[in-house]
């Protein structure tokens, strides 16, 4: 794992990307990006969701580099930004999807 130097800086903003991963309606939004790039009705219609709703939204991924968009005519289509972030959500699924260990209680002799 690279460490960067300026870890107070690194950390805020790593803290600032899991506040808004953790938000269960911008994950799923992030979600509806990741296979391939989505126009924002096409996401508000499969999340039951008003579109200016997940503009908004959207707007907030887009600052924080989670989401980009590319523009095709008139309509914006949305994907996740790069490669680190399909990673690490599906690394997030495969750890939540592991079974839960016992603990250890270092007794055991």
């Amino acid at each position: 794992m690279n460490i960067p130097h300026d870890i107070d800086n690194a950390v805020d903003e790593l803290a600032d990307l899991f506040h808004l991963l953790g938000d269960p309606t911008r994950l799923r939004i992030v979600l509806a990006c990741l296979a391939q790039p989505t126009a924002v009705g096409d996401i508000a219609g499969a999340l039951n969701l008003s579109s200016s709703l997940v503009s908004h939204h959207l707007r907030l991924l887009r600052a924080a580099r989670i989401v980009k968009a590319e523009r095709q005519g008139k309509q914006v289509f949305y994907a996740a930004a790069d490669a680190h972030i399909s990673g690490l959500l599906s690394n997030m699924f495969e750890h939540i999807a592991e079974p839960v260990a016992e603990p250890t209680t270092g007794l055991d002799a």
